[in-house]
């Protein structure tokens, strides 16, 4: 027979909440409202002085950005408040005929739900993509250049300063009709509104 051996008490979140929140540089009134927690609740968590609710963990996470089990056992390290990639570290894709460049700049993590990208293309240069799952969309803005974009059968051209949002369920393509290389900034959401 093994038996499980069950701690008296329970984690004590309060420690581990004080370095988060001063590494986010935040306040108790501003981590307060938040999160959605009372002031004094948290005061008394943060001294241990008061065991928090399931929901209130989760509130607590979700407004610090971390998840929930860091919270709860208090022997992770606390992450630093700002990370840094450098730019040599981040991963890009390009096309065969390397007239196409994708930086992809967010965590990989969120890949599938939301992406973002600086998406350089030489002159003539084609990103063409068939159809992402239902409901998803792509926001292209121009940094440099002038882009066509094409979504189903609808066509547009765009220009510096200028974004377009249109429908990526279907195939569609950004392609540089300028005489220079393009610059742009993509963003994908799967299954978006």
């Amino acid at each position: 027979m093994v038996e499980k051996i069950l701690e008296d008490t329970p984690p004590k979140v309060g420690d581990t909440l004080v370095k988060l929140r001063q590494a986010d540089g935040l306040s108790l009134d501003a981590l307060s409202k938040r999160a959605g927690v009372s002031k004094s609740m948290l005061s008394q968590i943060e001294r241990n002085q008061a065991n928090p609710t399931v929901a209130v963990v989760w509130r607590l996470a979700n407004a610090l950005g971390v998840p929930i089990s860091l919270l709860v056992d208090g022997n992770q390290v606390v992450p630093a408040s700002i990370e840094t990639v450098a730019s040599h570290a981040t991963p890009s894709l390009r096309s065969r005929d390397g007239h196409c460049e994708l930086r992809i700049l967010g965590p990989i993590e969120l890949a599938g739900q939301f992406e973002w990208y600086e998406l350089s293309l030489q002159p003539g240069g084609c990103l063409d993509s068939e159809a992402h799952e239902p409901a998803s969309r792509e926001h292209l803005t121009v940094l440099s250049g002038i882009l066509e974009v094409q979504s189903g059968t609808n066509l547009t051209k765009i220009k510096v300063g200028e974004t377009a949002r249109y429908a990526a369920d279907r195939p569609h393509y950004i392609k540089n009709v300028g005489k220079s290389t393009a610059t742009a900034l993509l963003v994908v959401i799967h299954n978006g509104p």
